[in-house]
């Protein structure tokens, strides 16, 4: 009997090993695609939604004046131009530029996007 339950013990802890290198293995991954990605989940603001390219470069132009600054990223979603500007990490810090910009940009309104990860500052 206690042939049998250090022979089970053995197996456990076997198998306990082999997860740990597993899951090791899988952390390593996530860093590397994250590492590569450079995004993380946030928010944007729409300021143009349309079929005209030339007026979504246009509406960026204008934005970037006002805001050189701030990020303004033409997506093309068959068969709609978006332009979404903007990367915050939270909906309030969204909701304060979005207060602020609203006025000159009527139609604007929150979206959940990736955003780019901010720079760290040491």
């Amino acid at each position: 009997m206690r042939l049998l339950f250090t022979i089970f013990l053995l197996l456990l802890i076997k198998c306990s090993s082999a997860q740990d290198t597993l899951v090791n293995q899988l952390v390593e991954r996530q860093k590397q695609l994250n590492s590569q990605k450079m995004t993380m989940p946030g928010y944007r603001i729409q300021i143009y939604f349309g079929s005209e390219r030339a007026k979504a470069n246009t509406y960026r132009s204008d934005f970037l004046q006002e805001y050189p600054d701030m990020g303004a990223y033409v997506i093309y979603q068959q068969p709609n131009f978006k332009l979404r500007v903007g990367d915050f990490k939270t909906r309030l810090e969204a909701a304060k530029f979005l207060t602020e910009m609203q006025t000159r940009f009527a139609v604007a309104f929150i979206v959940n996007d990736d955003v780019k990860l901010p720079d760290i500052k040491y």
